[in-house]
């Protein structure tokens, strides 16, 4: 397939520049894959379209400020640190700009001196290895001197931090949300859980990948970029259980998806384990492990516009966007949501 089968033109302002006041008050699209029908309902609706036995896949990673302002030790030449992924203890591997600056050996400051750096390798795509000087408990210290970076596209601040946090984000690892999951609240989850619909967490610590376009006409030379994840026994108890019983997987969030179809078997049972995912799903590909996604509405030529498409079929998501663009739904990571069964 080409690139441009996944383009559509969106107004900027249909770009959710900041969540509303109540999370579950978002709208909700529903597509029925059975009759390509469409439903306009309320987040807080989602329960109707639930029944007992579905588990829903929840990722509980939690962002961290990752993006660090400093400066070059010796010639306060300016540099910004955007962490990627943890390595070891005090190494990660991070995108830097600009990146002259930083050759082998090059130290830099960040929080007047709380945090130091050394780049000690030069990594695929100009990505730095770095290892981290400091006093203290390197989370804590991050804390003090990182800044939680938000998409590109939003371009106003962020009163409240914890609302680019899921209520059940727990695990510190990524770089950006998964957004699919910021219209539950806790009350929310409580009511499911009493109706008899199972919750299975997994971790999947999204990168800033995530936002990387794709930029090859043929989507197969795409070079997928890899995320950490790991599932728990418990989990895959809760979520083996609902497929012996013929009942729903339920994906909230395209990064719960990844997870699942990394390490299900072609029955769809899953295995505990953890690793680095850079399974790549577009039209055409064969899910095992899910029956129904919950998604926000992505990028134009994004991977997971391809994901959901894959899914759901290109022609009725696209018609799906049009009807949702036609109603001035909100898009992307403060946006509102789609519910595909």
């Amino acid at each position: 397939m080409k690139l441009k089968d996944f383009w559509y033109p969106l107004p900027d302002e249909l770009i959710a520049q900041h969540p509303l006041e109540r999370r579950d008050q978002s709208r909700l699209l529903v597509l029925n894959r059975k009759d390509n029908s469409l439903d306009h309902r309320t987040f807080r609706d989602i329960r109707e379209y639930l029944r007992k036995g579905d588990c829903l896949v929840i990722n509980n990673t939690r962002v961290i400020p990752a993006r660090l302002l400093g400066e070059k030790e010796g010639t306060g030449g300016k540099i910004e640190f955007v962490l990627l992924k943890r390595i070891k203890t005090d190494t990660w591997e991070v995108i830097l700009k600009p990146g002259r600056r930083a050759r082998i050996g090059s130290r830099f400051i960040f929080g007047d001196g709380r945090l130091k750096a050394e780049i000690i390798n030069i990594v695929d795509e100009g990505n730095r290895i770095v290892k981290f000087f400091y006093e203290g408990v390197f989370e804590e210290v991050l804390d003090q001197v990182g800044i939680m970076p938000l998409p590109p596209y939003i371009t106003e601040d962020l009163e409240d931090k914890e609302r680019y946090q899921t209520v059940y984000s727990r695990v510190n690892g990524s770089a950006a949300a998964p957004t699919a999951g910021l219209h539950f609240t806790e009350e929310l989850l409580d009511l499911l859980k009493a109706e008899g619909i199972d919750v299975a967490e997994v971790t999947l610590h999204v990168g800033l990948g995530t936002f990387r376009p794709v930029k090859v006409e043929n989507i197969l030379e795409h070079h997928m970029h890899k995320e950490s994840y790991s599932l728990s026994e418990q989990a895959c108890e809760t979520i083996n259980r609902a497929r012996k019983t013929n009942n729903r997987v339920i994906a909230v969030g395209t990064t719960s998806v990844r997870v699942l179809e990394t390490v299900a078997d072609d029955q769809g049972l899953v295995r505990p384990g953890q690793g680095e995912t850079d399974i790549f799903i577009y039209p055409g590909y064969r899910f095992k492990a899910i029956d129904g996604l919950i998604t926000n509405f992505h990028l134009p030529e994004s991977t997971l516009m391809m994901l959901v498409c894959a899914f759901a079929g290109r022609d009725f998501v696209m018609e799906a966007y049009k009807e949702a663009m036609e109603r001035k739904y909100r898009f992307f990571s403060f946006g509102d949501a789609m519910f595909i069964y």
